[in-house]
Order: C-alpha cells, then sequence, then structure tokens
C-alpha cells in the first residue's frame, strides 16, 4: 500500500482541522488599485501597484514551473482583482495552473451545504430545531434528539465517517459511495457524546445534511445546489461531484507528494466533493459581502456561531470558522483532500477575501493565505487589544537541563497524543505525531508559540521527573490538559499473552487481531501493516494506525480482558469485544 492511497492521506483533513484549530490565522497592510489587466495564467480584473503584485509572487518562489502548485485570488468589494496561478495543474502533460483550473474544495465545501439548508429553512421546507430522523428515517435512534443545528454546528456527537471508514480498512483506493457511508452510519449504536453538550468536528454530520437536502427537496445535493446557487451566480464551472468517473475539464490533479498522484474514488458530498476555480470562488465572495443580495439574511445566519446546551457559543459558525483578526471579524475554512490543501478567508468588515488552492498535498502553500493578506491589511488596534505575547525572537533554550523534565509523550482525555522535544537547544510541540511547532520560553515553565496565530500558551506543572501536567490555553479562554505518560514497563510473556486475540466490532463488522511476536504486542488487520502496541498503563495503549492509535482495554471481575475501546480524535467508545 503506498503512501498516496494509505488511511492516513484519507484521514489527513482531521488532522490537519486539528491543527488549524492550533493555528488559526492572523495578520495584515495597505491596499493600492490602478489599471485593468489580463494575461497568461495572471488576470487583474481591477489591478493592484507592480510592488504588491512582486511581493506576493515572492510567496511562491520555491514552487517550479515543473511542479505541483496553487492558484491565488484576492476579491475586494465586488471585484476580483488579484489572481495568478503557479506551477502544474497536471505533471504528465505539464498543464499550467490558472484562474480557471479546477480544484477539490475537501472541507471548504461545508459552507455550501450549511447554505442550501438554511435557504430550505429560510423557505419553510424545513426548520433546523427539526429531529433529523425526521429526514433520515434510516439512521439509528440513539436516545436523543439531534436536530439539524447539532450537524449544522458540530454539536450533534455523530462518529466522523473518515475515520470511521479507516478502521473498516477502507482506503482513497476503494470506491466510497453514499450507499456505502449509509451502511457503515446505520449501524452505529452510540454517540460520541449527548448532543450540544460539546462541539466535535464531523464529517458525517454534513453528509446527513446533505441526505436532507435530497428528502426534502428531491433532489442530490448537486441538483439543488446547481440551480439554487451555483447558476445563479453563474458559477458554471462549481458543482457537488457525485460521481468519481466524471470527466472534470481543466481540473488540478492532486499529488501527496511532489511526484505522486493522490487517488479519489468517493462520490460521496456535503462534507467534501465540491470543484470549483478561482474564478468562481470569487463570485461566491463578492456575493457574500453583497448586503443587498437576497442570500445575505442567509449569509449572516452561517456567520452566528453555534451554541451547546449550556448556551456557550462555540465559536465555530455553519460551514465556517470564526476568528478575530487583528481587530477584525474572520470567518475562514480549509479543506485538504487527497493531495488538495486549500485555505479561504472573509473579511466583511473589509469587503475582502482571500483564496489559496493547492494540488501540492505536502506543502503549505494555503498557509500563505495570511501572509498574503498581509500587504493589504493593517493591523489599526491600539497596541494593549494586541495579543499579549511578548518575547525576544530567539528560540534558544538557554538552560537545557531545566527542559528535560518536560520532554516526552502526553495523552489529552480524548486520546490524543502530542509531545515535547529539544532539539538544537529549541524547544519543540509536536501535534499529532507529523507536524512541529517552536515553542518560545517566557517563564522557567511557560511557553508561548508565536506563529501565525499568536496567544497560544503552554504552562507545564512539574511534580517530578514522571509527574508533570500541561494545560493549553487560547486568547479565546479555551484550554485543555495534557499529561504525560512515559510507556509502561513491558510486562512478561506470559502476562502479554492476556491480551492476545481476536477482537471484533458490530458496528463496523470489522475484526482486528492481537497477537505476541519477539516479545512485542502487535496489533493485526489484514489490510494494514502490523502496528506494534506501546503500553502506556495496564489498561492503554498505542500504535501507529492513525485512526485508532489509542486503545482502552477493559476487564472482567476475575482480571480476564475482555476487549478494547477506541477513544481517538473524532471517534470515542468504538467497542471491540475479544471473541477468541
Amino acid at each position: 500500500m503506498n503512501q498516496a492511497t494509505s488511511p492516513k492521506w484519507l484521514l489527513w483533513q482531521i488532522f490537519a482541522f486539528r491543527a488549524l484549530s492550533l493555528l488559526k490565522p492572523i495578520r495584515y497592510s495597505i491596499l493600492v488599485t490602478s489599471f485593468l489587466f489580463y494575461g497568461g495564467n495572471t488576470a487583474f480584473a481591477q489591478a493592484i501597484d507592480s510592488a504588491t503584485a512582486k511581493k506576493i509572487d515572492g510567496q511562491f518562489l520555491q514552487i517550479k514551473k515543473t511542479s505541483p502548485g496553487c492558484a491565488i485570488g484576492i476579491v475586494r468589494n465586488d471585484t476580483l482583482i488579484y489572481a495568478k496561478g503557479y506551477g502544474l495543474a497536471n505533471l504528465e502533460y505539464g498543464v499550467p495552473i490558472n484562474t480557471r483550473t479546477i480544484f477539490e474544495m475537501g472541507s471548504i465545501s461545508k459552507q455550501f451545504t450549511a447554505y442550501a439548508i438554511l435557504l430550505l429553512a429560510r423557505q419553510g421546507k424545513l426548520s433546523i430545531d427539526d429531529d433529523i430522523h425526521k429526514y433520515l428515517s434510516w439512521l439509528p435512534d440513539f436516545g436523543k434528539k439531534i436536530c439539524i443545528s447539532n450537524l449544522l454546528y458540530h454539536t450533534s456527537g455523530i462518529r466522523d465517517y473518515d475515520q470511521l471508514l479507516a478502521m473498516v480498512g477502507t482506503t482513497q483506493e476503494d470506491v466510497i459511495t453514499r450507499e456505502h457511508l449509509i451502511k457503515i452510519l446505520s449501524r452505529q449504536q452510540t454517540l460520541n457524546f449527548v448532543p450540544g453538550e460539546q462541539y466535535m468536528y464531523s464529517n458525517s454530520g454534513y453528509f446527513l445534511l446533505g441526505e436532507i437536502v435530497r428528502a426534502v427537496t428531491g433532489e442530490s445535493l448537486r441538483q439543488f445546489t446547481d440551480s439554487a446557487i451555483f447558476k445563479p451566480l453563474g458559477m458554471n464551472s462549481t458543482n457537488f461531484h457525485d460521481d468519481y468517473t466524471e470527466m472534470v475539464p481543466n481540473r488540478a490533479y492532486p499529488y501527496v507528494q511532489a511526484n505522486t498522484m493522490g487517488i479519489i474514488n468517493s462520490s460521496v458530498v456535503g462534507a467534501k466533493g465540491l470543484f470549483t476555480s478561482i474564478d468562481d470562488m470569487s463570485k461566491w465572495a463578492i456575493n457574500f459581502f453583497n448586503s443587498k443580495s437576497e442570500s445575505y439574511q442567509i449569509i449572516a445566519q452561517m456567520m452566528q456561531s453555534g451554541k451547546l446546551n449550556s448556551g456557550k457559543e462555540t465559536g465555530v459558525g455553519a460551514g465556517l470558522q470564526t476568528d478575530d483578526y487583528r481587530g477584525l471579524k474572520m470567518y475562514l475554512h480549509g479543506g485538504i483532500n487527497g493531495g488538495y490543501n486549500n485555505f479561504i478567508m472573509f473579511l466583511p468588515e473589509v469587503k475582502m477575501a482571500f483564496f489559496i488552492f493547492s494540488n501540492a498535498g505536502n506543502s503549505n502553500y494555503a498557509g500563505k493565505t495570511t501572509h498574503v493578506a498581509d500587504l493589504f491589511i493593517k493591523d489599526t488596534r491600539p497596541e494593549k487589544e494586541k495579543p499579549g505575547f511578548k518575547t525576544p525572537f530567539d528560540p534558544i533554550v538557554k538552560d537545557t537541563t531545566s527542559v528535560q523534565p518536560l520532554l516526552g509523550s502526553y495523552v489529552v482525555d480524548d486520546g490524543d497524543h502530542t509531545a515535547f522535544k529539544l532539539k538544537d537547544r529549541k524547544f519543540y510541540y509536536v501535534l499529532n505525531g507529523r507536524q512541529t511547532f517552536i515553542l518560545y520560553r517566557t517563564e522557567r515553565d511557560t511557553f508561548w508559540f508565536r506563529g501565525f496565530y499568536p496567544g497560544i500558551k503552554f504552562v507545564f506543572t512539574v511534580k517530578n521527573a514522571h509527574n508533570v501536567t500541561v494545560t493549553q490555553t487560547w486568547p479565546d479562554g479555551r484550554s485543555r490538559t495534557m499529561r504525560k505518560r512515559d510507556p509502561f514497563n513491558t510486562p512478561a510473556d506470559k502476562q502479554l499473552m492476556a491480551y492476545a486475540g481476536k477482537y471484533y466490532c458490530s458496528e463496523l463488522e470489522c475484526s482486528y487481531g492481537i497477537i505476541l511476536k519477539d516479545h512485542q504486542l502487535v496489533l493485526t488487520n489484514a489490510k494494514y501493516p502490523d502496528s506494534p502496541l506501546v503500553f502506556y498503563s495496564p489498561t492503554r495503549m498505542i500504535n501507529t494506525l492513525d485512526w485508532m492509535k489509542s486503545l482502552d482495554f477493559t476487564k472482567d471481575k476475575k482480571g480476564k480482558i475482555t476487549g478494547f475501546d477506541v477513544n481517538y480524535n473524532l471517534v470515542q467508545d468504538v467497542r471491540f469485544e475479544k471473541i477468541e
């Protein structure tokens, strides 16, 4: 199984979303407009000055003319003021990226699904307070009311389908259809949490919203959005791609590495699946800012934060993330899928939008969106209102001995695993085992992140070298606690054999085995490479499978192993019973 088609790529957007929650963009400078220009792969409907254009190009100098790349678009008021393509849409045929190149949007698709639902609500054809079972009779009754609003704002508790598919053994090489998802979701017996009690991102929720559109209108999500959204706006190259075999003119092919093509054999839409271009997305942005349009009230509703049952706001809109961007309200979303890596941000107060769509999955071109915005918008806040992060730029840890107790692996209650490491006298936070961010020391046990989302703080509490906790806080008041977990001393083979056997999940209709191999427990499955299990306690082990990395074992009164629960990322309490 190659990297391009492994479930790691199927799940990459989950982890990217987690990274986004850590690194919400923030920055700005001045806009100058002057003349009209169009040529090659660059388009200016209302041009910017050459100096600013040169600075934008400078952000993408590393993109070779023979490599995957990206397209960028900037909207101000009712005009696409800058658009340009860099790199190739197809390496085999040398097709360059331009402003009409089609990209798959990943989770950016969600805002259009949300708009469709809110449009139907405005037309009186549904209410977002309706129980979703009114429209989805095949979905199990979990014993709790789940409203349409719970799906819109990621508070339903329904497990994420990407992670469930990966657990079953589905890779991006496999064909994934709506019928496939209906089968797997119809077998679920429990939720991650009581609806409305928590916020947890769920692709399943937005797939179900698309199914509600189908139930209410008798049309597929693609058919409905074509007639209700895209055609009226002149977005003639935009649609929900619900047939993976369909030819797409001007498509950018996704590359998970510089020369390795990604494969997306999915006909599932709602959470993902939107195909569009910079030119078309600019029309959506112009409509987004048009307070006189018929759709403005719906867009205003999308921008409102969801709420938990307690009344606390989640800070997340309908299909949009929300944030403050140097004193301006920002609405944003990322979209990563099988080699596509995209980012959009809307700033309604100055009526500007910035997009970067990329087909280079191993790049962070989309992360340059805020660097481009820096060239146009100044931070006019008073100094006292700016983030409180104050530290020299020098990241070197002068007293490396004092940070030694802080190093190692940490476990979060939801099963997530993080780590802190020291390299070349610099202190790093490791997110999801693959994204590494440098932290800056401001006090003996306090570190700050100062990247493009300044204000995230890590405070360590050290009782001894093996009893360390970290409180991570965000500027908006959110926080979570991590606990240091050194690997547990591996028991003798006789004790390890108690865990060996076959484990079956009735909700997923799949099984995994645990075997003892060379004094090491190993998690096995017919489809995946064997994954060594590392003890963090007699009842918790971790492995290398991103979709079920944390396993919590249960025992009966006699101490016999009865099974394990998967509690990791966007799925909780998925039960595997020991059957052999």
